[in-house]
């Protein structure tokens, strides 16, 4: 789906007064919501590194990109606009967004630790031959990520504290790392 549909789905989702699972469950609604709202902030605050913009207008062969994700995933809405605005710099990416736990279930063929971790970012040539994944999070979030587990707390509180980090960091990460990967022959000099 494109991006304009993805936050269509996103809304009826949130807005349903009968969602569907797992948005049936108090939590996954909550977090659905505060990713709608955090998902908008950075649509309108995001700042697209400029090294990182003049690489991807470089491609000069069609590529696809496949976001997956889903509406209630933390990571996902600081991300997600990112990827898209990246998009948005070449008229040969297209792009699809599909969700983790809807067919075709992709996310089976691009487990992180033997986990379903998203969001994840396949990018693709022409063929369909995988040129490089991304995800779930930079590195720096998920050492932070590590650390909180290791230390027990909850999930409200990893979530907030990964929030503040994705917060402060605006992107830099995120766009350092794909900077590191497009740099390694996946784009055209």
């Amino acid at each position: 789906m494109d991006y304009q549909t993805f936050l269509k789905v996103f809304e009826e989702i949130i807005n349903n007064e009968t969602p569907e699972p797992p948005y049936t469950e108090p939590q996954y609604l909550k977090y659905a919501k505060l990713n709608f709202s955090r998902m908008n902030r950075w649509q309108k605050t995001l700042q697209l590194n400029e090294e990182l913009v003049n690489k991807v207008r470089k491609i000069d062969e069609p590529q696809k990109w496949i976001i997956i994700t889903e509406p209630w995933c933390g990571d996902g809405a600081p991300i997600v606009p990112f990827l898209i605005g990246l998009t948005e710099q070449n008229p040969l990416i297209q792009y699809d967004l599909q969700f983790r736990d809807q067919a075709p279930f992709l996310i089976n063929s691009y487990l992180t630790n033997g986990t379903k971790s998203i969001p994840k970012l396949v990018v693709r040539d022409e063929a369909g031959n995988d040129l490089f994944t991304y995800g779930p999070r930079p590195q720096a979030a998920q050492q932070l990520v590590n650390k909180l587990k290791a230390s027990n707390v909850d999930y409200d509180t990893l979530n907030t504290e990964v929030q503040h980090w994705y917060n402060k960091d605006k992107g830099n990460e995120l766009q350092k790392e794909l900077l590191q990967l497009f740099g390694v022959g996946v784009l055209s000099n």
